[in-house]
């Protein structure tokens, strides 16, 4: 076994996991802010197909 591989991937899931359970799911604000973060990707891969991909074919 490589300690080194093994050891940093416990160090990220350690640090990973309080920072997930601390998060502010049920608030408005923070589910607005997903919601609408997923609302601009969306838009985002509609308008860059539509203005960069099908002018290039």
């Amino acid at each position: 076994m490589n300690w080194r591989i093994e050891w940093k991937s416990l160090v990220v899931i350690s640090a990973l996991f309080p920072l997930l359970s601390y998060l502010p799911v049920g608030q408005p604000r923070f589910d607005g802010a997903v919601t609408e973060s997923l609302a601009l990707a969306k838009w985002y891969a509609r308008e860059h197909v539509l203005l960069c991909l099908i002018p290039a074919f």
